[in-house]
């Protein structure tokens, strides 16, 4: 009974909020408020982390409460998995570190780590289990393994013949935004699991529609999908326009302009300068020990990228959270310190192709590419080989922008929102 009380007083709550607040629900909240009934009497595997948080009803559940506690008192429905994705389920680890198995202290589920040796749930992890929900806040960007994770447990359910529910949550970078090249198809990873741009613009539940209702997923396979979408969300919102808590959705990810700029500073990440991991601002201090901070913002404000400006900036790295290995470890960079100051113009991958065109053409000689890290981020090899030909960063985006217009075609058939 006391879960069902506090269900109805949030709803209460919501429902009473004043006049002219638009408050964005998400697919949690519309979940446990509707449609309980999709798992009454099942045995429900989860697939979340740390923002898998009922961000609407913080004043009866302190700073909120993780949708396994929920979903865990709902008489009649047995939780009988957690799977974990990147980061691991309190979304603390380093990028790349993989997680283990464990156990839930507070419910003695056990929890199965998709990261790691594993990404895809086994049919022994699943046995027995009639529901999975996917409740994990998402970027939006093709690299972010978020929706990897999605699609190799979709494609799961589709096998195993489990009913699959996605409680969806806004697209960060607002989901309208389309930026990047398309994967092709010899270049699919764990950061590149399905032929997208490397920003998408769709929801965790628009995704899911477009890979399961077009056949996307391996071997053509189809699950019986939900999306439980969410109330007064908007495509054109930025996540900090929902009135939603902030969360950060992994350890580097620490505020929006790190998300705004994630996208194209990522790129970074498979080269040998920094990307600032290991300091407060990773994706936006940007440098190394050979690099002039000048030369490089005077070069790179030659160029008018629109919507954010850049300046000179030394910053050491240092292993901390989130970050336990950084590059240059205790070591002075010169470099870059990016800020978006109009992000409704700025194009994140555009400004990271012309950022990494900029290091290479002041540091030929020092500039190094980790070639198949850097094809598999920008899900082609024509970026690495077109700057190291000389190409411009202009003639780069006219061939990936033929890849986009093909791209819309295919998403606007399997949009929730308006």
């Amino acid at each position: 009974m006391k879960s069902h009380s506090l269900i109805f007083l949030c709803a209460f709550l919501l429902a009473s909020s004043s006049p002219g607040q638009t408050i964005v629900k998400t697919g949690d909240e519309v979940f446990i408020e509707n449609h309980l009934e999709l798992i009454r009497g099942k045995k429900v595997g989860i697939i979340t982390n740390q923002s898998g948080i009922l961000l609407g009803c913080d004043s009866i559940h302190s700073n909120g409460r993780n949708i396994v506690d929920v979903l865990s008192e709902y008489p009649g429905t047995k939780v009988a998995a957690i799977f974990a994705p990147e980061h691991g389920i309190r979304g603390v680890e380093s990028a790349g570190e993989y997680t283990n198995d464990s156990v839930d202290p507070k419910t003695g589920i056990p929890i199965f780590s998709l990261y790691g040796r594993i990404t895809k749930p086994s049919p022994a992890m699943l046995q027995g289990i009639d529901v999975l929900i996917y409740d994990i806040q998402d970027v939006g960007a093709r690299f972010y393994t978020f929706i990897s994770t999605l699609d190799l447990t979709l494609e799961a359910g589709a096998e195993n013949h489990i009913k699959y529910i996605v409680l969806d949550r806004p697209d960060m970078l607002r989901a309208d935004l389309i930026d990047g090249p398309v994967l092709v198809d010899s270049l699919r990873s764990f950061v590149g699991i399905q032929p997208v741009p490397s920003v998408y613009g769709m929801t965790a539940g628009e995704f899911a529609t477009m890979i399961n209702d077009e056949h996307m997923l391996k071997g053509g396979v189809k699950a019986d999908l939900t999306v439980i979408k969410m109330k007064n969300y908007q495509r054109g919102m930025w996540y900090d326009q929902t009135e939603l808590k902030w969360i950060k959705p992994s350890p580097n990810l620490k505020d929006m302009n790190s998300v705004e700029l994630y996208p194209g500073s990522v790129l970074i990440e498979a080269t040998n300068i920094s990307e600032g991991r290991g300091t407060d601002h990773p994706f936006e201090n940007v440098g190394a020990p050979f690099i002039d901070s000048n030369r490089l913002v005077h070069l790179l404000a030659q160029q008018n990228i629109p919507g954010v400006k850049f300046v000179p900036i030394e910053f050491t790295p240092h292993p901390i959270p989130g970050a336990s290995r950084p590059k240059y470890n205790g070591v002075l960079c010169h470099g870059v310190k990016i800020t978006v100051i109009d992000r409704n113009i700025f194009k994140p991958v555009e400004m990271g192709v012309i950022l990494t065109w900029a290091i290479l053409k002041l540091y030929p000689d020092e500039f190094k590419f980790n070639d198949d890290d850097f094809d598999r981020l920008c899900g082609t090899r024509d970026i690495r080989l077109g700057l190291t030909a000389g190409k411009s960063p202009k003639m780069i985006f006219t061939k990936w922008n033929k890849g986009i217009a093909e791209f819309e075609k295919l998403r606007a058939k399997c949009l929730l929102y308006k």
